[in-house]
């Protein structure tokens, strides 16, 4: 399985067996699989998503959306608890436009699941972790493979 580095975008070769265990970058020695969201930019936002095997959960939001501030202590609990199975990733739509418009983003809080790199799944609107952990369980679940 394929997982782009957060820090350096380094492509990493990970065996699925070790998607429970700690593992690292092998170019920069970042965690691959780090319990708190991800943030991506207009810069990384296409090799990450679509060079990172393992599905990711991403969180349009902007630091103005109340909703969105609210949400995001609920959006970490949900990227530890999933940590393995899916990569969560945040993505400023203020501070990036260029991706927001490019994902047709036109309200926030919105979660996209990408699975190789194609959105699979889209919900708006602040959730609980609970909720959140519940709806990319029910998308994954959809997914062959």
């Amino acid at each position: 399985m394929h997982l782009i580095c957060p820090q350096c975008q380094a492509r990493n070769r990970v065996a699925e067996s070790d998607l429970a265990k700690e593992v690292n970058c092998g170019r920069c020695k970042a965690g691959l699989l780090p319990q708190q969201p991800v943030v991506l930019t207009d810069a990384s936002f296409q090799r990450y998503v679509a060079g990172t095997e393992l599905p990711v959960v991403v969180d349009y939001w902007a630091p103005w959306c109340g909703p969105c501030r609210m949400m995001a202590p609920q959006f970490e609990q949900a990227a530890q608890a999933m940590q393995g199975r899916a990569v969560f990733a945040k993505l400023d739509t203020e501070a990036n436009p260029q991706t927001g418009a490019a994902q047709g983003i036109r309200s926030i809080p919105t979660l996209a699941v990408f699975v190789g790199g194609r959105e699979v799944a889209r919900q708006s609107g602040a959730m609980p972790a609970a909720d959140l952990q519940r709806w990319v369980a029910s998308v994954l679940a959809g997914q062959p493979g």
